[in-house]
């Protein structure tokens, strides 16, 4: 046996040797390749078929590594295929194409090709879309989503992505809320007053989700503006644009509006009517919960009054948000996203730090139904 091994130990040092230099060989040829400039880098000619084979199976294997154990939230919350409707018809579309929408040619001659997203969504798990969509996929077109810190966000689009194959052109266009981009009309376009002209950045900015009359489209996932105070939707704004506030859907959109832009259309939604219509069915308990959070805070947990700020009746700051008639859905994802130190914002922002996270999820659920409650600024 020993002599077995004396004689084998050689022959191995001699295999790995010539592994190595061949390797080594390789590896020169390769980076002398590279550089004679004969690899063709053209997208007309696209990839050989094994090539392309080799590169989706190394992409399924590396998206299903990274994603053991990630836990998937609900996807049936109400809101979410909104939220991520609005978002895929402003930002995935163009490549992608959609139910109304065939894929724009310019995408169709990219390589790799953009796919229709109707007919592989559901060959990934959720989990498996969430972190494509969040962190994008190197050498090809797809970017990470805008924000690191949104992935709520995230969850909504894959939420949607989810409902696409089985989803016709009418109902897209309803969920991505293009009739009313393509209407192109205000009920109170005389509140922009000399800023008339910017009415498209509302209609085809703005109103596909937060709606013309500022009620918010959907259950409770998009902010009522409505009667809000135009200072702090300027402030929003702003800070959107400048990547203070996070999010992967308003961050681009605010990026692309000029100063005039969003006074004029924060001066727009201040000015419309605020919400009146009657409260849908809420428990009277967790209302008068959260009306005595919000009138006499909660002194235990070193939380002051909510109305100090917000109202109703209350004018401390015309930067603070009234909250008065705004979805409890909204309102609880909003304390949430404080809670953990999501959100972002302008300056004011430090307060809102320091004391949602003091509120323990009941408080939030409670604090959030009483002011949804409300019918007055």
């Amino acid at each position: 046996m020993t002599g077995l091994f004396a004689f084998a130990v050689p022959y191995l040092k001699r295999l790995a040797i010539a592994a190595a230099v061949l390797i080594v060989l390789g590896g020169l040829g390769g980076f002398f390749v590279m550089l004679s400039g004969i690899v063709p880098i053209k997208a007309s000619s696209g990839h050989w078929a094994i090539t392309e084979a080799i590169l989706d199976a190394a992409k399924r294997r590396s998206v299903a590594t990274h994603t053991l154990g990630m836990k998937v939230p609900p996807l049936d919350r109400p809101g979410m295929v909104i939220v991520g409707a609005g978002q895929y018809g402003f930002a995935c579309e163009p490549c992608h194409g959609s139910p109304a929408v065939k894929q724009p040619r310019v995408a169709a001659r990219m390589t790799p090709r953009p796919p229709d997203l109707r007919d592989v969504s559901l060959s990934y798990a959720p989990d498996e879309l969430f972190y494509i969509v969040k962190h994008g996929i190197k050498f090809t077109g797809m970017p990470a989503w805008p924000s690191r810190h949104r992935d709520d966000e995230v969850w909504s689009m894959v939420a949607f992505l989810r409902e696409l194959p089985a989803m016709d052109a009418k109902t897209y266009e309803d969920l991505t809320g293009r009739a009313i981009a393509r209407d192109d009309q205000l009920p109170m376009e005389d509140m922009l007053g000399p800023a008339a002209d910017l009415r498209p950045a509302i209609t085809q900015n703005c109103a596909r989700c937060h709606g013309v009359d500022g009620r918010g489209r959907g259950p409770g996932a998009l902010p009522r503006l409505a009667g809000q105070r135009w200072e702090y939707i300027a402030g929003s704004l702003e800070a959107y644009a400048r990547g203070e506030r996070h999010s992967g859907i308003m961050e681009p959109v605010a990026a692309n509006l000029g100063a005039d832009e969003m006074q004029a259309i924060a001066r727009y939604y201040a000015a419309l009517p605020p919400v009146d219509e009657a409260a849908g069915a809420v428990d009277a308990m967790l209302i008068q919960q959260g009306r005595e959070i919000a009138e006499r805070g909660a002194p235990e947990r070193l939380v002051p009054a909510c109305n100090e700020c917000h109202g109703p009746g209350t004018e401390r700051n015309p930067n603070y948000p009234r909250l008065a008639g705004q979805h409890a859905d909204y309102i609880a994802q909003q304390l949430g996203l404080f809670k953990g130190d999501r959100r972002g914002g302008t300056a004011y922002r430090r307060i809102m730090l320091k004391f949602a996270g003091q509120l323990t999820a009941e408080q939030v659920e409670a604090v959030a139904a009483y002011y949804a409650s409300l019918r007055e600024p």
